[in-house]
Protein backbone atom coordinates (compact mmCIF):
# COMPACT_ATOMS: atom_id res chain seq x y z
CA UNK A 1 0.00 0.00 0.00
CA UNK A 2 2.62 2.51 0.92
CA UNK A 3 4.74 1.40 -1.97
CA UNK A 4 1.58 2.23 -4.03
CA UNK A 5 1.04 5.50 -2.53
CA UNK A 6 4.95 6.17 -3.43
CA UNK A 7 4.65 5.59 -6.95
CA UNK A 8 1.32 7.69 -7.16
CA UNK A 9 3.35 10.66 -6.09
CA UNK A 10 5.86 10.76 -8.66
CA UNK A 11 8.70 11.54 -6.69
CA UNK A 12 11.76 12.63 -8.72
CA UNK A 13 15.54 11.85 -7.84
CA UNK A 14 15.44 14.87 -5.40
CA UNK A 15 12.09 14.55 -3.72
CA UNK A 16 13.73 10.76 -2.38
CA UNK A 17 17.08 12.39 -1.24
CA UNK A 18 15.03 15.01 0.49
CA UNK A 19 13.16 12.57 2.21
CA UNK A 20 16.39 10.68 3.15
CA UNK A 21 17.89 14.03 3.66
CA UNK A 22 15.31 14.48 6.22
CA UNK A 23 14.95 11.26 8.22
CA UNK A 24 18.96 11.18 8.83
CA UNK A 25 18.76 15.28 10.08
CA UNK A 26 15.87 13.61 12.79
CA UNK A 27 18.22 11.04 13.42
CA UNK A 28 20.71 13.58 14.94
CA UNK A 29 18.56 16.16 15.99
CA UNK A 30 16.58 14.10 18.26
CA UNK A 31 19.76 12.49 19.54
CA UNK A 32 21.64 16.10 20.26
CA UNK A 33 18.29 17.23 21.93
CA UNK A 34 18.35 14.25 23.80
CA UNK A 35 21.63 15.22 25.12
CA UNK A 36 21.78 18.34 25.31
CA UNK A 37 18.47 18.67 27.58
CA UNK A 38 19.76 15.87 29.66
CA UNK A 39 23.33 17.22 30.56
CA UNK A 40 22.57 18.32 33.72
CA UNK A 41 20.94 15.12 34.85
CA UNK A 42 24.07 13.34 32.97
CA UNK A 43 26.70 15.40 35.08
CA UNK A 44 25.20 15.74 38.39
CA UNK A 45 26.42 13.78 41.08
CA UNK A 46 28.60 14.07 44.20
CA UNK A 47 31.92 15.38 43.59
CA UNK A 48 33.29 13.84 47.18
CA UNK A 49 35.30 11.01 46.64
CA UNK A 50 37.92 9.58 48.84
CA UNK A 51 39.74 8.32 45.82
CA UNK A 52 42.94 9.84 44.54
CA UNK A 53 42.86 11.25 40.94
CA UNK A 54 45.71 9.01 39.66
CA UNK A 55 43.45 5.92 41.04
CA UNK A 56 40.47 7.16 38.38
CA UNK A 57 39.95 5.67 35.18
CA UNK A 58 39.99 8.14 32.31
CA UNK A 59 36.11 7.77 31.76
CA UNK A 60 35.52 8.46 35.46
CA UNK A 61 38.05 11.12 35.49
CA UNK A 62 36.47 12.80 32.71
CA UNK A 63 33.03 12.53 34.30
CA UNK A 64 34.44 13.91 37.66
CA UNK A 65 36.03 16.94 35.15
CA UNK A 66 32.39 17.83 34.24
CA UNK A 67 30.49 17.36 36.81
CA UNK A 68 32.36 20.27 38.89
CA UNK A 69 30.57 22.98 36.97
CA UNK A 70 27.25 22.49 36.13
CA UNK A 71 27.17 26.28 34.38
CA UNK A 72 29.77 24.37 31.96
CA UNK A 73 27.66 21.79 31.19
CA UNK A 74 24.79 23.75 30.76
CA UNK A 75 26.23 25.64 28.37
CA UNK A 76 27.66 22.10 26.27
CA UNK A 77 23.95 20.92 26.29
CA UNK A 78 22.94 24.55 24.73
CA UNK A 79 25.42 23.86 22.15
CA UNK A 80 24.27 20.47 21.52
CA UNK A 81 20.42 21.31 21.11
CA UNK A 82 21.80 25.09 19.39
CA UNK A 83 22.99 22.35 16.94
CA UNK A 84 20.47 20.28 16.55
CA UNK A 85 17.61 23.51 16.01
CA UNK A 86 19.72 24.05 13.42
CA UNK A 87 19.84 20.87 11.41
CA UNK A 88 15.97 20.72 11.97
CA UNK A 89 15.27 23.54 10.12
CA UNK A 90 15.97 22.64 6.30
CA UNK A 91 17.56 26.64 5.58
CA UNK A 92 19.51 26.78 8.30
CA UNK A 93 20.58 22.70 8.01
CA UNK A 94 24.32 22.56 6.62
CA UNK A 95 25.66 25.45 9.23
CA UNK A 96 23.65 23.14 12.16
CA UNK A 97 25.74 19.99 10.95
CA UNK A 98 29.17 22.13 10.72
CA UNK A 99 28.22 23.25 14.22
CA UNK A 100 27.36 20.67 15.42
CA UNK A 101 30.14 18.41 13.37
CA UNK A 102 32.96 20.32 16.29
CA UNK A 103 30.83 19.65 19.13
CA UNK A 104 30.60 15.47 17.31
CA UNK A 105 34.19 15.69 16.83
CA UNK A 106 35.46 16.85 20.32
CA UNK A 107 33.06 13.95 21.62
CA UNK A 108 34.44 11.13 19.62
CA UNK A 109 38.06 12.50 20.59
CA UNK A 110 37.08 12.40 24.17
CA UNK A 111 35.23 9.41 24.15
CA UNK A 112 38.07 7.54 22.43
CA UNK A 113 40.69 8.75 24.70
CA UNK A 114 39.16 8.79 27.47
CA UNK A 115 37.08 5.53 27.01
CA UNK A 116 34.10 6.35 27.29
CA UNK A 117 31.48 3.62 26.08
CA UNK A 118 29.23 6.25 23.92
CA UNK A 119 32.14 6.51 20.91
CA UNK A 120 30.50 4.68 18.71
CA UNK A 121 26.76 6.72 19.21
CA UNK A 122 28.91 9.95 18.42
CA UNK A 123 30.75 8.22 15.44
CA UNK A 124 27.45 7.14 13.55
CA UNK A 125 25.84 10.66 14.14
CA UNK A 126 28.69 12.02 12.84
CA UNK A 127 28.66 9.85 9.64
CA UNK A 128 25.18 11.17 9.13
CA UNK A 129 26.43 14.97 9.38
CA UNK A 130 29.17 14.37 6.66
CA UNK A 131 26.90 12.29 4.52
CA UNK A 132 24.23 15.21 5.21
CA UNK A 133 26.85 17.63 4.13
CA UNK A 134 27.87 15.26 1.37
CA UNK A 135 23.73 15.85 0.16
CA UNK A 136 24.66 19.57 0.32
CA UNK A 137 27.74 19.96 -1.57
CA UNK A 138 26.02 21.57 -4.22
CA UNK A 139 25.31 24.38 -2.33
CA UNK A 140 28.62 24.08 0.12
CA UNK A 141 30.95 24.31 -3.08
CA UNK A 142 28.64 27.35 -4.34
CA UNK A 143 28.84 29.11 -0.97
CA UNK A 144 32.60 28.59 -0.87
CA UNK A 145 33.23 29.84 -4.42
CA UNK A 146 31.38 33.25 -2.87
CA UNK A 147 33.64 33.47 -0.24
CA UNK A 148 36.86 33.22 -2.24
CA UNK A 149 35.65 35.37 -5.05
CA UNK A 150 38.66 37.17 -6.67
CA UNK A 151 37.94 40.95 -6.02
CA UNK A 152 36.64 42.76 -9.09
CA UNK A 153 39.69 44.67 -10.88
CA UNK A 154 37.71 48.16 -10.13
CA UNK A 155 39.81 47.49 -6.48
CA UNK A 156 43.04 48.85 -7.35
CA UNK A 157 46.47 47.43 -6.31
CA UNK A 158 47.20 50.95 -3.78
CA UNK A 159 44.29 50.63 -2.43
CA UNK A 160 44.47 47.11 -1.34
CA UNK A 161 47.64 48.04 0.17
CA UNK A 162 46.16 50.95 2.00
CA UNK A 163 43.63 48.63 3.47
CA UNK A 164 46.09 46.49 4.89
CA UNK A 165 47.98 48.60 6.43
CA UNK A 166 44.99 49.96 8.34
CA UNK A 167 44.08 46.59 8.79
CA UNK A 168 47.36 45.96 10.53
CA UNK A 169 47.34 49.14 12.44
CA UNK A 170 43.86 48.48 14.07
CA UNK A 171 45.57 45.03 14.68
CA UNK A 172 48.75 46.17 16.34
CA UNK A 173 46.20 48.43 18.64
CA UNK A 174 44.16 45.69 19.48
CA UNK A 175 47.14 43.85 20.41
CA UNK A 176 49.00 46.10 22.80
CA UNK A 177 45.34 47.11 24.53
CA UNK A 178 45.13 43.48 25.07
CA UNK A 179 48.52 43.11 26.34
CA UNK A 180 47.58 45.75 29.33
CA UNK A 181 44.26 44.18 29.56
CA UNK A 182 44.64 40.77 30.37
Amino acid sequence: MVKKVINEMDFNERDKIEIVENALSWVVVLAMYVYGFMKPIQFDFDMQSEVFVSELSGFKLMWFFYSYSTPYVILLGLFEAIGATLILIKRTRVIGCLFTSIILINIVLQDYFYGVPALKAAIFYQIILLFILWLNKKHITEAFKKLIRKKSKNDQKSKRIVKLVIAFTFFLIIRIIEYYLT
